[in-house]
């Protein structure tokens, strides 16, 4: 397994992480989960050799991973990262690309295997398309594939879907990390795209200023969120003074509260709806307060309501 614990690590006298400790089996997928400067991007580097650590260590199945200081050319064999600078030659056809770290032994095995990873990716009808003249969601697409062309043992992930439209993406996370399920390939993903670490992580890690805030199963994250940070990775959260709907919950994501027929101490003046298709996220105020709820119907500017805690 990936064994990660990091005292700290510093840009110059920049601390940029602190006290990140993870352990990761094979076949598993985590997900860092974080604003952007967090430190998110460092520690895929970090995994992958491409940063010295003396302050901590990092191993894979016992044996210690070093940084550049200690290995001529920088990174992992077994371990291949997809960064968000695309590594990609671009006037080769996106199969050639593809087939860059295959051994060339069989030509028909290579051929067989790109085309397989043609498939993940749903490139299959630019196989022969020069990269330079792909689309920026596409050519991210080139370099998944690529990094998965020898079957690394762990794929490194920094915001792999980031420039890929949301009916591509949805379609492509589903296809590639079933792949990656089916083939025992662990995965490490930094991204700051909440519901895609809730639907295809097993782990998750949330940062804030480099330091670990929450982690566990995307369920106990999701239970546990108790700061506006936290849940705002979730939502739009409203924040409310202890004992105006419980005595421990004060930081509320929409679909916590619902409208109540009863009066309760949550008295809100709807300002505005937004359709979300099967639901209207309402935006409301309280005491000169944000206040966001979810209704299945549209509600007036200027209705008053009272709000509770979902049963």
């Amino acid at each position: 397994m990936l064994d990660v614990s990091i005292s700290s690590f510093s840009y110059a006298e920049n601390e940029i992480l602190k006290k990140i400790a993870f352990q990761l089996r094979p076949g598993e997928h985590l997900a860092v989960l974080g604003e952007s400067g967090c430190g998110k991007s460092t520690l895929l580097h970090l995994v992958y050799g491409l940063l010295d650590l003396p302050n901590g260590h990092i191993s894979w199945k016992g044996k210690k991973l070093l940084g550049p200081k200690y290995n001529l050319v920088p990174g992992e064999d077994f371990i291949k990262l997809v960064a968000q600078e695309f590594n990609l030659m671009p006037f080769t056809t996106v199969a050639e690309n593809i087939a860059t770290f295959l051994p060339r032994m069989d030509l028909q095995d290579d051929a067989s295997r790109v085309s397989e990873l043609l498939d993940v990716v749903d490139l299959n009808d630019h196989k022969d398309s020069y990269v330079k003249n792909l689309s920026g969601g596409q050519k991210q697409r080139v370099a998944l594939a690529k990094a998965l062309a020898k079957q690394p043992e762990l794929l490194l992930l920094d915001e792999p879907f980031s420039h890929i439209d949301t009916f591509r993406k949805n379609t492509l996370r589903r296809k590639l990390f079933s792949y990656l399920k089916e083939k025992n390939i662990s995965c490490i993903t930094a991204t700051h795209d909440s519901e895609e670490a809730l639907a295809f992580s097993d782990q998750m890690v949330l940062l804030k200023d480099g330091e670990v805030e929450l982690s566990g199963t995307p369920e106990e994250v999701y239970q546990n969120l108790n700061s506006a940070y936290q849940a705002g990775f979730f939502g739009e959260i409203t924040v409310l003074p202890e004992g105006v709907v419980s005595k421990k919950l004060n930081v509320l994501l929409p679909h916590q509260l619902v409208v109540s027929e009863a009066k309760t101490s949550l008295n809100v003046t709807v300002v505005r709806s937004y359709f979300k298709g099967n639901h209207y996220l309402i935006k409301s105020v309280w005491n000169s307060q944000d206040v966001y709820f979810i209704s299945s119907e549209k509600l007036s500017v200027g209705k008053e309501v009272y709000l509770d805690l979902k049963p």
